[in-house]
Formats: structure tokens, sequence, C-alpha cells
């Protein structure tokens, strides 16, 4: 058949739709190397795509089939299609040879045959021979002799005597012809020579030999000795040896001894390419005499071919979350031997997430057997090795190459549980302050991180006016100036979300804390000085004795820690034996007892330092006046020098307005007193005011400063005298003790806010005031 000839409908025959053809893959897999059939996927014709020769497929088998796998996806499907290959006439029968030689004696009577060489057609059935036909003449004729394996010889028959001295030599056409419509026809010369007598044929041992030979037999091996007798002698004894027929694919393979009749191998011999030989081989003797024999040659297959593999990969790049049981690629396995050299298992190299599962007849699924992880293996190279069970075994490996696609399934995550960040306060706007780093395992855009801070308040105030971040790179910058004494921590949350689709995000805290820095002066509390930082008089009796408590100095700084510690000092004092001040309690007091020398009026300016660096102080200046009763503090208060003129009506209303409220004053104070001395005794001495105080105060974040600092930041109870001639202290809320063992613990920045304590100043600190 033309190439193009229609040998029928695959897709009706199959029952599948021609549009599924295309879109379920169909395809030919066949293991002849030529492809003498296709598919037409616009119709489903099956087609011939190269010419057929049914003689070099099948050689003389009577029935020529040729075997085609058809594969289908989606579902997966294997068909076989059986294709019958039928015979034509398109061989003409042929001779061995163009001439037969042959020697008649001319004693020989009528009736003796004389055997020819039969022709070959590979054509079967009725296109194979069917006639021989000799030329006319008056002394042969032809006649067929078919032997016991049924192969048809033509024999020459003289049917009148011949006399050499008459004619020595005939020539004679021998024709053959088969059966097929138009006959094909092959010719040959037979030349008879008119000879002496030669009445003795030579002679096989036997008529047909069978032999078995292993494929694998080397060059030069000796698969048989042809030994003919002949009971003639001299000339007419003497036998040579020759192939009078042999196959076109045996003639490179088989070699005789034209003297000895050895048929040696002198070619390669593979079972693959013939499973037997049959070749016929005459005896001549030097009368002309000729006998036949036939030598049939089966070869016996041995494993010297390793299992072929053919790969179909149905899917080269599968996503990561490709379910188990996803077909990778189709393996179709054969071996050219046959028996248990043919028999073939295949198994996989050891990948657990891989699993080759048979099929059908010759092929395997090669699928997923576990969820795969791009993140834990990208690449997978899936060896298959096919092993056949001959002996020795052989063996072929092939290697699929099958790459993971990234799918999103991995969530940023953070460097740390969570950020703690610690800023001076009084920082330049825009300044970064940290940097936020998160990670992803997925790829490309799926590993493509952006920040963004989460939305939220503080105070009322979105947390965007505090910090903002650098969405690619996840630097957080401050947005403005922080200041420790308006606020000392806040928190906020980070989101990192990558870019996938759809896009995974995670989110971590963040922790701002504000270190203080000392940017605050201490600040009195009391006494409450005037515009011209003089505070009002304070009264000392004459019966003032040493260690007579005049006055107290509070003040407090709104820093914190070491920047918070105060210290007192008098920074101007009249008489630097009379007056003395406590460095951490600020109590003014008398440093030895009165005497009438010393001057009614003192003025002293205290100094309010913090420990801060560098330090930072404040002043305020303390009129003390040597009297029992108001009425004795006017005329001190009259020696007061002005700038303004004596006779100025501002001077006298500012004395006016004094003594008011000096009047007011000690009224308030004695109703306060004579109120409480009817609740409590007078106590003796000023020791209540001894009492031990200890600072309360809330710890942020945890503290950067060094071990010996204080907690920041911290509150104080105030203690005052309502009256400077009265020992009683009137106590506000006393603070809760508080541990002093239990300090910040800097090294873990996990912990939240914690309260804690720290060494309070030396140990004459009597008093610390809530503020």
């Amino acid at each position: 058949m033309k190439r193009g000839s229609v040998v029928g409908n695959v897709a009706k025959d199959l029952g599948i739709n021609v549009k599924d053809l295309v879109s379920r893959k169909f395809q030919i897999v066949s293991h002849i190397t030529k492809q003498y059939f296709s598919i037409n996927m616009e119709n489903g014709d099956l087609i011939v795509s190269d010419r057929i020769d049914r003689e070099t497929l099948c050689g003389e088998k009577q029935s020529c089939f040729l075997n085609l796998e058809a594969v289908i996806e989606n579902p997966l499907t294997f068909y076989t299609i059986t294709i019958e290959i039928q015979d034509v006439n398109d061989n003409a029968p042929t001779f061995s040879k163009k001439s037969f030689d042959i020697g008649i004696s001319e004693s020989a009577l009528p009736g003796v045959h004389f055997p020819l060489g039969n022709a070959e057609d590979p054509d079967l059935g009725t296109n194979s021979i069917q006639t021989y036909t000799l030329s006319e003449n008056e002394f042969f004729i032809l006649k067929e002799r078919t032997t016991e394996v049924g192969i048809t010889y033509p024999e020459i028959i003289l049917e009148k005597s011949i006399d050499r001295e008459k004619q020595s030599f005939y020539e004679l056409i021998l024709k053959v012809s088969d059966g097929g419509k138009p006959p094909k026809t092959g010719t040959a010369i037979v030349k008879i020579t008119v000879q002496d007598v030669n009445d003795n044929f030579p002679k096989f041992m036997k008529d047909t030999y069978q032999i078995r030979l292993p494929e694998n037999v080397p060059v030069g091996y000796l698969v048989v000795n042809l030994n003919a007798t002949d009971e003639d002698e001299g000339s007419y004894g003497s036998i040579s040896y020759s192939f009078s027929h042999i196959p076109k694919n045996a003639d490179q393979v088989f070699s005789i001894d034209p003297l000895k009749g050895d048929i040696t191998i002198i070619g390669i011999l593979d079972y693959e390419v013939s499973e037997n030989y049959e070749m016929t081989v005459e005896a001549t003797d030097g009368g002309g005499h000729v006998t036949h024999c036939k030598v049939s040659t089966q070869v016996i297959d041995v494993n010297d071919n390793a299992p072929d593999i053919t790969v179909t990969i149905l899917a080269a790049t599968i996503p990561e979350d490709s379910p188990p049981g996803t077909v990778i690629a189709i393996i179709n396995v054969h071996d050219l031997d046959s028996g248990l050299n043919s028999e073939i298992i295949c198994q996989i190299s050891d990948i657990k997430d891989f699993q080759l599962l048979p099929s059908s007849s010759n092929y395997y699924k090669l699928v997923t057997a576990a969820n795969m992880d791009r993140e834990r293996n990208s690449v997978y190279n899936v060896t298959v090795q096919c092993m056949d069970k001959g002996s020795p075994s052989l063996a072929t490996n092939k290697t699929i190459q099958l790459t993971i696609s990234d799918v999103n399934d991995n969530i940023p995550f953070f460097e740390r549980i969570n950020y703690i960040v610690y800023i001076i306060e009084n920082n330049q706007p825009g300044t970064s302050i940290h940097n936020i780093v998160a990670s992803d395992l997925d790829q490309d855009d799926n590993g493509k991180i952006t920040y963004s801070i989460v939305s939220s308040n503080i105070d009322n105030i979105p947390v965007t006016s505090y910090v903002s971040i650098n969405s690619m790179t996840g630097v957080l910058y401050a947005q403005r100036s922080f200041d420790y004494e308006q606020l000392q921590e806040f928190q906020f949350q980070v989101m990192a979300k990558d870019s996938g689709s759809p896009p995974l995000s995670s989110n971590v805290t963040v922790r701002i804390c504000i270190i203080d820095k000392n940017d605050n002066a201490p600040k009195i509390l009391y006494p409450s000085a005037d515009t011209e930082g003089s505070a009002l008089f304070e009264f000392i009796p004459h019966s003032a004795e040493k260690g007579y408590l005049v006055t107290k100095v509070i003040a407090v700084d709104a820093d914190s820690g070491h920047n918070a510690w105060l210290s007192y000092h008098l920074l101007q004092v009249p008489d630097p034996t009379l007056f003395g001040i406590g460095q951490y309690t600020g109590e003014v007091k008398i440093v030895r007892d009165l005497q009438d020398s010393d001057t009614l009026r003192q003025k002293l300016v205290v100094l309010m330092k913090d420990n801060g660096v560098p330090s930072l102080s404040s002043t305020v200046t303390l009129s003390l006046v040597v009297a029992e009763t108001f009425q004795q503090v006017v005329p001190e208060i009259k020696k007061q020098p002005t700038n303004s003129d004596s006779k100025s009506p501002v001077t006298f209303y500012l004395v006016v307005s004094i003594a008011l409220i000096s009047c007011l004053f000690i009224i308030t104070v004695l109703i306060a007193v004579i109120y409480k001395c009817r609740k409590t005794p007078t106590p003796t001495s000023y020791g209540a005011y001894s009492r031990n105080v200890y600072p309360q105060f809330t710890l942020g974040c945890p503290s950067e400063i060094s071990d010996t600092s204080l907690p920041f930041p911290f509150s104080y109870d105030v203690c005052v005298t309502l009256d400077s001639k009265q020992n009683e202290i009137a106590y506000l809320k006393p603070v809760q003790n508080v541990p002093t063992d239990n300090l910040i613990d800097t090294d873990n920045p996990t912990e939240g806010n914690v309260c804690a304590s720290t060494d309070l100043p030396p140990s004459n600190i009597d008093q610390v005031f809530r503020y």
C-alpha cells in the first residue's frame, strides 16, 4: 500500500471521540525501528506512513502480524492494535544459479533423472512457485520431485538415448512461474554435457542435517562436516561441495569448504535477526553426478540483549502541592531476547517519594507516592532500572529528571519572637532605629517580602506618626523626637507579607523603649519660690537648740535613674557654722545652739543637683528669721533691702499683703494643730520624721543603665510639717515597700513590663516623697 493509505479508523473502533485524540495525547508506540503507521489526529484514521515489505518483516512465516501499542491519557489507557500484513505477488521466482551444468554419460539409459536446484519465491500461497517448464527438445523432459520435508525440486529426465558423437552439448531454458495474477517468472540455463560413463552418484549420510547453534558462537566455528561418498574411482569419485541454495541473510554467515565439505561460521549469528537458516548443499563427482542434502540450522537464544526502556514523560515539572498518585511518566520496556531472557522486572532508585506501578504488559507508570516539598527537595533524579531474568542477568538504567515548582505554602518568619528596641530620647526625626528582618522559604514572588506596620493607636494617635518602616528593607524610622517624660514605651505590630497568590503573612510585636536622658533640671516643690527665686520666711524660735529642724527643701526631677538622684548643698550661707543641710534629705538644721550675737535674719541659697552627666541643678533662697511670733518678724521684714523708694505705695501694699497672708496662714495652722491634737498626742521629737519610706516605681522596659542606677520612673510620698514650731509630721499615704532583689533581667528580651528596685542613695536618706 502507498504512503497515506487508510488502514482503518482507530477512533471509531476504540469508541473515542476524535476531538479527544489531541487533548488526551493519543500516541502510538512501536518496538520496530521504522514507524510504518501513524494516526491522523483530525479524523482518527490509521494511515500507512512507510512502505511495508512482508518478506522483510516476517520472512517465511505463513502469518505476518504487526503489533502496535496505543496510549491515551486522562484516564491513562493502553490499547493493542494488531495489523495483519497480507502477501501480494511482488517477488518473482529466482534460481540460486543462473545456469545448471549437467554431465550425462552417453551410456545413460532413458529414464535417468538429473536433479536441478529449486527456485525460491518469498511470497506465500498461490503467489509462490507453482510450475516449472523446460524449453522444447526431443531428448529431455522435466518433472518435479518433492522431498520428505516438502521441498519441490525440478528434475530433467532423459527420454531418448543420446550419442556424444552426434551432439556433445545441449543448452535448455528452465522456467519457473508463480501463481500470481499476472504471474511472475524466473529462468535459468541448463547446460548438458555428454560424458563418458559415470554410473555412481555421490551419497550423503543424511538427506537432512538438523543443527542447533547458540547465537554467540565465534567466527570460524565448525557447524557440520558433510562427508559424501562416491563408489566410482578416479575423477568420477572425486567430490566437490557447494551451496545450491542459501538464503541471502545466510550467505554472510555460513561458508562451505569445497573439498572437505565443512560448513563454518564466517559472520555474526544473531537470534534476533533470524531464528533458523535452511540451506541446500550439493555434492558433485568428477563425472558430473550431483546429489543434494538439506542443512537446517536452528539458532538458540542467548541473553545478549539488555532491556530497552522507552520513557514518555507526561510532566517534567509538577507543583509541590500535587497529590500523591500524580503520573510523572509512562515507561515501556522491551527485550529482543526470548523466554526467560525477555522477562523483565523494573524498579526505581531508593526514593520514597515515588512509586513504579505496573500498568499492563511491559508498561509501567511512575507516580508520586508522597506530598512534594520544594523547600526540602526541588529537583529529583529518578533512576529506573530494568533487569531481565536471563543468566547472567542484563540490566538497563534510565534517569528521569523531575523539577518541583514552588507553591506559596510557607509564611514569612521573623528572626526573633519579638523585638525590644531602645532609643535615647531627644532623637532626630527620621533616624533609623532598627532593622526588622523576616525570611520566606518560598522563591520568586512567593518569597518576596514586604513590611508594613499594623494600624493601631497610641493614646488616640496613630502609631505611624511615631514610627515608619521601609516596606522593602524592614528598616524602622523614628517619625518624631521622643520625650521620655511624656512617653516611656509603646508597642506595635509589624506585618511581613509575601507576594504569592494568595499572599501569606505573619506579625511580630515590636516594643520601643525610650531611654531617659538628663534633660530636666530639679524642680523645687517646697518651699515654693516667688518670681525672684526667694521663698517665704521660715521662723526659728529663740529656744531652738542644736539639731533643730528648720525646714525641709523638697525637689523632684522628671528624669529617672541616676538622672533623678538629687543631692542638696548650701550654696550661700552667712554663717556656715550655724546651719547644715542633709545631702540626700534636704533637711536644713541648726548645727549649734543659737547665740545672742547671731543675726536674727538669715538668707540661705540651697543648690539641688541631680546625678546626671552633665549634671543639672536648681537653686532656692531660704529666708530665715529668728523670732517667736509674726509681730517680731515684721520689723525684720522692714529691714529687707529694697530697690524702690520707701515712700512708694507699692511697698506699702506689699507689706500689708504679706501681713494679711501671714495672719491667715497662722490661723489656718493653729486650727489644724488644734484639730490634730484632739486626735493624737503630740510627739516630743521629730523622730517620726525618720520613718523608712521606700520609693515605688514601675519599670516600663528592661533598663540598659548600669546596675548601680535606680529604675525609672519612680515617685515620692510627700511628708511636710504644717507648722515650723510643731514637731508632728503630717504624712500623706506612705508608699508600699519594694524588695530590692527583684531587679529586672535585661538579658531576657521577651519579658514584658516588670517592677524592680535598686539600691537607694546612702543610708542617711530618711525620706523619699511622692510627687
